[in-house]
């Protein structure tokens, strides 16, 4: 079969349960689809009402139960409760060769086993009938397409629901301590989506120990541009930082090589000659890194072009937020990491390390405000990618 799309919607539970991030380590690790794009949503009643509609009747009596099943869980859990509040749903979108059937079997069958752990409805889902054989729970963890041929009509309704919601979900969320309550930034690196891998679900899991809540979710590639704005205060430090550093180092080499030693003053001018342009290549290295492309090789018409290195960013919110987030990441360097910190767990060195997260609340509002995380990009993502079927 050529390439097809497909979706898995994880369900308000599964998201307060904070399984969000082993959700999705079972799909990226078990299928070979691409994620292409990510959201939060806080559907309304129109849309949970639409969407359930489009889960259509079967003949088979049973088949038609499960489906009624699937219904009436959307109708119930999607939508705002009788005080009005709102339900986080994370919509997933991938692409790839078989995308659907592969999604669809890691997700697993409606007729959902408690013996077993084999699908993400296994683990993660119930399906609790009384003695008499009625239902008693029903949870399904993850939703996805009908079929494969309502995929495109149910994004498209997804699509048109995005048009008119907030990308960010701020107050949907109740907090005890409401004025400790802080936002912050999360990058997956591109270090973590360069192979078949199930590490960005795992960070995410291990994210999800602080008990904060994801509100905004997009799954992205850096442009030049958002990069070295991004990074731009990292261009100072790495100046100020190495290049000093790399002049001693370079005075000395020379002297021992030469064996002849130098004036005084020598070093301020290696310090100029050697160390700043050996900063500023750690500096592109940086943006090359995030970005696929290095500054210097960029046309100017291609660096607000989006990159060839992929992202997932997610905003985190809750009390002390900033705090909780980095101590589950750990320190810039792994090698200094404590174990259990996703760092350690998962960098190899201070550039190529697993994840960023925003050092106070002052510069997540900067770094979303350059990531446009209030835009959120799933319906152009999905737009473009669904011109193709």
């Amino acid at each position: 079969m050529g390439d097809q799309m497909a979706y898995a919607l994880v369900t308000p539970y599964t998201i307060q349960k904070s399984r969000t991030g082993a959700v999705l380590s079972r799909l990226l690790g078990r299928t070979s689809a691409e994620l292409i794009a990510a959201q939060v949503f806080a559907p309304d009643a129109e849309l949970a009402d639409t969407y359930a509609r489009h889960i259509r009747p079967v003949a088979d009596p049973v088949d038609e139960w499960h489906r009624q099943l699937i219904r009436e869980y959307i109708l119930q859990n999607f939508g705002p409760d009788a005080n009005g509040r709102r339900h986080r749903v994370m919509m997933l979108v991938f692409r790839g060769r078989n995308a659907f059937d592969e999604v669809n079997e890691t997700v697993g069958r409606l007729r959902i086993s408690n013996n077993t752990g084999e699908t993400i409805r296994d683990t993660y889902g119930d399906l609790v009938r009384n003695p008499d054989g009625s239902l008693r729970y029903f949870e399904p963890a993850v939703i996805t397409a009908d079929s494969a041929e309502m995929v495109t009509a149910d994004l498209k309704l997804w699509l048109d629901f995005a048009a008119r919601a907030p990308a960010l979900l701020e107050n949907i969320c109740e907090y005890e301590h409401a004025d400790r309550v802080q936002q912050t930034l999360v990058i997956i690196k591109p270090d973590s989506w360069r192979q078949r891998s199930s590490r960005p679900g795992a960070m995410i899991d291990m994210f999800s120990r602080t008990g904060l809540r994801i509100i905004g979710c997009k799954a992205c590639r850096f442009s030049v541009r958002d990069a070295l704005e991004f990074y731009g205060p990292v261009k100072e430090v790495l100046s100020r930082k190495l290049a000093p550093g790399i002049g001693t180092q370079a005075r000395e080499f020379l002297e021992a090589r030469l064996n002849f030693r130098f004036p005084p003053g020598t070093e301020k001018v290696l310090t100029e000659a050697v160390g700043v342009p050996y900063a500023e290549d750690q500096f592109e290295r940086i943006v090359e890194f995030m970005s696929g492309v290095r500054p210097s090789a960029c046309r100017p018409e291609d660096l607000g072009r989006p990159g060839k290195a992929k992202c997932l960013v997610l905003v985190y919110e809750g009390e002390d937020a900033v705090l909780k987030i980095r101590d589950v990441l750990g320190p810039t360097d792994p090698t200094k990491a404590p174990d259990g910190t996703i760092r350690r767990e998962f960098g190899s060195d201070i550039m190529v390390n697993s994840a960023h997260a925003s050092d106070s609340p002052e510069n997540a509002k900067r770094e979303m405000a350059i990531l446009k995380m209030h835009e959120g990009n799933l319906s152009p993502l999905v737009q473009e990618a669904l011109k193709d079927f």
